[in-house]
């Protein structure tokens, strides 16, 4: 009798070890949602085909291919845009993995404010 009161003491302490920690978490939900969020805007781009980008900004200033790869390139007075697309697999249609930013003397810029910027000058024309 004394063995079957056992079996129910281990699984209880089992159980109890996988139960919340009372020790402080040092990233809390917040922390890891908002690091794994792009810059705002750049979801306009990232993920998205040449169609898309071409609604978007328009006609691109630069189209360069070398297979499987194949650079977008937009031009301003004000910045300058270069979305990178690969196919998500053999035989997909290439999509935007990466975008660089900067102004038009080379310097870095923010990626969203150059896409904003890009989408203001084909709504203006």
């Amino acid at each position: 009798m004394n063995s079957l009161r056992i079996v129910p003491l281990a699984a209880l302490t089992l159980l109890a070890a996988c139960g919340p920690s009372t020790s402080p978490h040092p990233a809390t939900m917040s922390t890891v949602a908002a690091s794994s969020r792009p810059e705002a805007g750049l979801d306009r781009v990232l993920g998205h085909d040449a169609r898309a980008l071409i609604v978007l900004f328009g006609t691109p200033d630069q189209d360069v291919r070398e297979e499987p790869a194949r650079k977008l390139q937009y031009a301003s007075k004000l910045c300058v845009l270069d979305a990178y697309l690969y196919p998500p697999s053999s035989g997909a249609e290439p999509i935007v993995t990466h975008v660089d930013a900067r102004l038009p003397n080379g310097e870095d810029i923010d990626r969203a404010s150059c896409i904003a910027a890009l989408s203001r000058r084909k709504e203006a024309r």
